[in-house]
């Protein structure tokens, strides 16, 4: 049994949400600006948004409600509660942030490559006080606990599925970009995110 001293507390809990969500939001902004695509639920939220012009964050939330039944199953009640609230925070501050923040010079190759380690840091908070933001991230966390796939790894084959499947929508070049911004994401998780490293609860 581990250590109390070890587990986080509800505070901790909230305030690493709130981080790793507005991380994953500023990440989000900047593919958004620059016409970019990301992997997992978020890239379909992405080109459902592109196609429809309905707002990303609406989008993100519809599409995650089938997984919190795998996940409540799998994964249990606080697993599935937290990613509920991860996935709330997102959508909110993504809703909210065209009214706060606004890029005047950004290019499309640094909104990939700091918008995907942004984006990385986020997942990899939240992934520490065990929740994710649904969807792929679910199933991603689900392979690492019963085979010992690396997180990232999973994530990132899925994630080039994804942008494959995205050149009917997207041109090619942003494709390309958007190939840099999920390997940048995904390296962090990889890198950072190994079976037995982070043991605190």
């Amino acid at each position: 049994m581990s250590d109390p001293i070890d587990r986080h507390t509800l505070l901790e809990d909230a305030q690493a949400l709130v981080t790793g969500t507005l991380l994953i939001a500023l990440g989000v902004a900047m593919f958004k600006h620059a016409g970019l695509l990301t992997g997992g639920t978020a890239g379909l939220a992405f080109l459902l948004h592109y196609a429809s012009g309905i707002g990303f964050g609406k989008l993100f939330f519809v599409l995650n409600l089938p997984f919190y039944w795998i996940a409540w199953r799998r994964m249990g009640h606080v697993f599935t509660a937290k990613t509920f609230a991860a996935v709330a925070l997102l959508s909110l501050f993504t809703e909210l942030q065209p009214f706060v923040l606004r890029f005047d010079v950004l290019h499309p190759m640094y909104a990939a490559v700091l918008g995907g380690l942004l984006a990385g840091a986020g997942f990899l908070i939240l992934f520490r006080h065990k929740a994710s933001l649904g969807g792929v991230g679910i199933v991603a966390l689900l392979l690492q606990q019963d085979r010992g796939w690396r997180a990232g790894k999973v994530q990132m084959v899925v994630d080039v599925c994804i942008l494959v499947a995205a050149l009917f929508v997207v041109d090619p070049l942003r494709i390309g970009y958007s190939l840099v911004g999920a390997l940048a994401l995904n390296l962090t998780l990889a890198v950072n995110h190994k079976p037995g490293r982070y043991v605190a609860m």
